[in-house]
């Protein structure tokens, strides 16, 4: 027996009171929620006033208190991803954000500015594609984790049973939580990517899903969340499952990736590439520690991948996690450095091979969760591969999709539906399936992440490095630059409303965002721009001589060198940094 909740809602509005309809088949429940009390009740269908405004909603996101008082967030439209083990799995495509207050009189203009400027945070999060729920199905934990459960666990409702780390609305959904019987009415979402596919090798048609899940825990945005919290809680913290269904039985392959689990920044300060920071302060041992400590009650057996570069601004942090591992001296834990970029530099992908020939061994010895069509669980796996670069998206990505090909070998080898002998890379229908489906994974997570879509993901699609991939990437890489630099602060600051690292006060006279910028901010730019702008003409618009030109063009060419200078120098007063988490969260 699964637990579940409603699945299609009516939302009647009135003045005083928004009614939520369940409108599945034999409900009778409705949801009342009073706007002036904030108050949610369970009523009836004949206690919705007929002058009620109507219409249709997925689900409820849940609620949010901003400076004109709460707001409700609903699903206005979902998207069929496909089945997993016959229960539907839905991609949340359109939100609504209604408020409770029926006017905003009451705010002065600086907290109706406030209250624009939040309001433009949430939907920011709810416009980065990749929400996905089920109303019958608990899609925060992999099926092994599902398969060794209690009887008390599955008696749980959805919420109450969930995997906090991957409910991105459990913020949101805290009202609700206080309160069972209005738990019908809600379902966890998670973020991150979940591709669905029928498949068929052989004449044999098989499911294959893959499913990413974003953990909210130190969650946000490229460079300003990096490393650790206290808790041990990684940044960009991602699990991904690989679900193989063939004739009742089951197969299920789980990896993560997260960053290097310590205490570091890497600040954007208008640099291409900013220099990783490892922080002198903060008991690294204890925070990595306590990372490793809940990543081997979760998943066993821990190997590490870490692919970052063995050289240059990334060589320390290389170093710092090989003596870490060192020192924790678990026996649960081994630690591979591979160097992505020097091995596979100048297009040598092939040489990605090597390093999955060197983890083979503990690839076998960790095995997959499979169960037989009669429901009986064969094996268990007993250990996961975390992998990371510096973002952990680009390279681990890759990556993971080798090993995961390797452990479907397996798989379909033993369910039969490939034959002795037949490699997968061998069926090209289904290894372009395979490979499209990787990819998008990468570039979900790295718009979530970075911003924009993934690196190197014409490798993961075609299985080759091409020219025109390297050109993409470039794109990408200056598009990441921007936001990076000149809109991030403003991501960060929406994903920590969003999450509830931040509570916004009810008409709060004096939010964070209205942090006067100094005086080099403003003018800086503006000195630049004349200057260059005045090089420029003066080339083009030569004076009487051309010593004359000269000294023009070298005295608003030198102005225009030493401005950029003192603003590159002073990068990180120019860059959008986040305004709502305290200072010391930032460090």
């Amino acid at each position: 027996r699964m637990a579940s909740t409603y699945n299609t809602f009516n939302l009647h509005t009135t003045p005083e009171k928004f009614y939520i309809e369940a409108c599945d088949d034999g409900a009778g429940d409705v949801l009342a929620v009073d706007r002036v009390s904030t108050e949610m009740t369970l009523t009836v269908r004949k206690d919705v006033p007929p002058s009620a405004v109507t219409r249709p909603m997925c689900g409820i996101m849940g609620t949010m208190r901003l400076v004109a008082g709460m707001y409700l967030i609903v699903i206005t439209k979902k998207k069929k991803v496909g089945d997993l083990l016959g229960h539907a799995v839905w991609k949340a495509t359109d939100f609504d954000i209604i408020s409770y207050k029926k006017t905003v009189l009451h705010l002065t203009d600086t907290q109706m500015q406030d209250n624009k400027a939040f309001l433009s945070m949430i939907n920011s999060v709810l416009n980065t594609d990749g929400f996905y729920f089920a109303t019958d199905y608990d899609l925060t934990h992999t099926l092994q984790r599902l398969a060794n459960t209690s009887p008390e666990f599955q008696e749980m409702t959805l919420l109450e049973r969930a995997d906090q780390r991957f409910v991105w609305n459990g913020h949101l959904l805290r009202d609700f939580m206080a309160q069972p019987e209005l738990h019908k009415f809600v379902f966890p979402v998670i973020h991150g990517f979940v591709a669905m596919k029928s498949c068929c090798i052989n004449g044999k048609i098989f499911d294959w899903n893959i499913i990413s899940r974003r953990s909210c825990f130190r969650a946000g945005v490229r460079y300003y969340v990096r490393g650790i919290d206290s808790e041990g809680h990684a940044a960009n913290f991602v699990e991904t499952e690989q679900i193989v269904q063939y004739n009742g039985a089951k197969a299920s392959f789980v990896q993560t990736r997260g960053s290097i689990p310590f205490y570091w920044s890497q600040r954007p300060n208008l640099k291409y590439k900013p220099k990783p920071q490892i922080s002198k302060s903060g008991n690294h041992l204890d925070g990595f520690q306590r990372h490793f400590d809940s990543q081997i009650i979760t998943y066993g057996k821990q190997v590490i991948l870490n692919l970052v570069n063995q050289k240059g601004s990334e060589k320390p942090l290389e170093q710092a996690f090989a003596k870490m591992v060192d020192s924790l001296g678990n026996g649960m834990i081994k630690y591979v450095a591979f160097d992505f970029h020097k091995e596979c530099s100048r297009m040598r992908w092939h040489r990605l091979q090597i390093l999955v020939d060197m983890v083979a061994e503990m690839q076998n010895e960790f095995g997959y969760f499979l169960v037989d069509s009669d429901g009986t669980v064969q094996l268990q796996q007993d250990g996961t591969f975390r992998s990371n670069c510096m973002d952990c998206l680009d390279r681990t990505n890759v990556i993971q999709s080798l090993l995961a090909r390797r452990s479907l070998q397996s798989q379909l080898e033993r369910m039969g539906v490939l034959h002795v002998g037949q490699r997968i890379e061998e069926q090209a229908d289904f290894e372009k399936i395979y490979k499209n489906a990787w990819a998008d994974n990468a570039n979900a997570c790295a718009k979530q992440y970075a911003g924009t879509g993934a690196l190197k993901t014409d490798f993961t699609r075609t299985g080759k490095r091409t020219q025109w991939g390297l050109l993409m990437d470039g794109w990408n890489s200056m598009i990441r630059y921007y936001k990076n630099n000149f809109s991030d602060g403003f991501r960060q600051d929406s994903i920590d409303l969003f999450l509830g690292n931040y509570a916004v006060e009810e008409a709060d006279m004096n939010t964070p965002l209205h942090e006067p910028k100094d005086w080099k901010f403003l003018t800086l730019p503006i000195i630049m721009v004349v200057a260059f702008s005045m090089c420029i003409i003066c080339l083009l618009m030569a004076g009487d001589t051309w010593t004359e030109t000269l000294a023009y063009v070298l005295f608003w060419g030198s102005a225009s060198v030493v401005t950029a200078g003192v603003i590159l120098f002073n990068g990180r007063d120019f860059v959008d940094a986040p305004k709502l988490v305290q200072k010391e969260k930032m460090d």
